[in-house]
């Protein structure tokens, strides 16, 4: 028999706060972290809006900002979260071996700044036209710092974690877009699961709020330019949403074996029973228009977490774009057929934005906060109906309900798909 793998410590840093019952208090009430972004000049931008993490400083957990500034901001808020969860669950008492402690991370790239890249390319700009790359290269190598630039790279973070809890075991990092910390989740608990560690920190981190991520995505025509209305900006499932809006922030949980958990008496959050990883083999950043891949992703899940009775609730991906959420729905009923119009699905990237590689770790998270406290949040924003988004979405307002099993669903750019399911202990 496999073995079986709880979640025993939670933490996040998110553009709602960083502490767990004040975030979760506020998306049960339906607030909004979208405004206007400060981190740089967006006035001349299509997308001047943003979810940003607001008054976040390591202090908060202990630690030494200007030790970390060099990091980057994305692996401030990992810090922050992952030594949140590690000290929820206790586990640092519990004298786990190192060997068997390990760290699986969805990491984003961390700091890109753009004005270092603006001198390169004027450097190389030649007067009768296209670029002298040795110039870009020798300009960059007058302004950019080597040390700074080494720890910008995505598996620095699972470095850093080990290094902070003395995790000597599994040591992995992904990049798998928006699915990157979901994946990271899964991936962790299949290494309890065949008994290569007991315990594992996983989760993610991202922050793409700066000029190229957001120009990138605004050329993709993905985010919304509602800017005259940042906390409305964000509307799953409505027929006006227009796009996704950018955030950022952190989240991690800390996965134990079951027997290892129930014998020193730790607090079990809920069990991870269900995963299921899938691609679309479609388009890079176009799902599948039949959901294909999606709808074998949680038919993975669900046949993973087998025998379960019933899904009580779906954290869906929920971008507020035209196509994710149209496929998303559409996928829900391939899989649930009837049965889909009994699940009550929400989108709480309505209230947080879409925190990119982080999101479904937070969104995990709720998952586990709902069971415990059998709440749903809300899909905030949701006014207009769309013929084509039908199902329940638990519009504005959270909702007490039933909810012994929950599912999150992440489907990132470039079609990777990971469906979780946790259920209560």
């Amino acid at each position: 028999m496999r073995r079986r793998v709880v979640v025993t410590g939670i933490g996040w840093v998110t553009p709602l706060g960083a502490d767990i019952e004040t975030v979760w208090a506020r998306l049960l009430r339906g607030e909004s972290g979208v405004g206007w972004i400060s981190q740089f000049d967006a006035s001349h931008f299509p997308v001047r809006i943003a979810a940003e993490v607001k008054d976040w400083d390591l202090r908060q957990v202990g630690l030494a900002p200007e030790d970390w500034a060099p990091y980057g901001r994305h692996v401030s808020f990992a810090l922050g979260a992952a030594k949140k969860a590690v000290e929820d669950s206790g586990i640092l008492d519990a004298r786990i071996r190192p060997e068997r402690f390990g760290i699986y991370t969805g990491s984003g790239e961390g700091h890109r700044a753009f004005e270092p890249f603006t001198e390169m390319m004027v450097a190389a700009l030649r007067p009768e036209g296209g670029l002298d790359m040795a110039a870009f290269a020798r300009r960059g190598l007058g302004l950019l710092d080597p040390e700074q630039e080494a720890k910008q790279m995505p598996e620095v973070l699972g470095a850093c974690l080990a290094g902070l809890f003395g995790a000597e075991g599994p040591n992995y990092n992904c990049i798998t877009a928006c699915a990157a910390s979901s994946q990271a989740i899964g991936e962790a608990v299949e290494l309890i699961r065949r008994g290569d560690a007991d315990v594992m920190l996983a989760g993610g981190t991202h922050t793409m709020i700066h000029v190229f991520g957001v120009s990138g995505f605004a050329l993709l025509t993905a985010l919304s330019t509602r800017n005259d209305d940042p906390p409305r900006a964000s509307r799953p499932f409505d027929r006006t949403r227009d796009g996704f809006v950018m955030g950022e922030g952190a989240g991690f949980v800390v996965l134990e074996e079951y027997e290892l958990a129930r014998r020193r008496g730790a607090r079990i959050y809920g069990e991870v029973c269900g995963y299921g990883s899938t691609a679309d083999a479609y388009r890079v950043t176009d799902a599948h228009p039949e959901g294909r891949g999606a709808a074998a992703c949680v038919r993975m899940a669900l046949a993973d977490a087998a025998p379960l009775d019933r899904i009580d609730y779906i954290n869906a991906h929920g971008t507020s774009t035209q196509l994710n959420d149209r496929i998303e729905t559409y996928a829900m009923k391939q899989v649930f057929g009837q049965e889909a119009y009994r699940i009550p699905i929400s989108s709480t990237k309505s209230m947080m934005g879409h925190l990119i590689a982080a999101s479904g770790a937070v969104e995990l998270i709720i998952c586990l906060l709902s069971i415990r406290d059998q709440l749903l949040p809300p899909t905030i924003n949701y006014q207009v109906p769309d013929p084509d988004c039908d199902l329940d979405y638990v519009p504005n307002t959270a909702r007490q309900a039933r909810c012994d099993a929950a599912m999150s669903n992440s489907f990132g750019f470039g079609g990777q798909n990971i469906s979780l399911i946790v259920r209560r202990v």
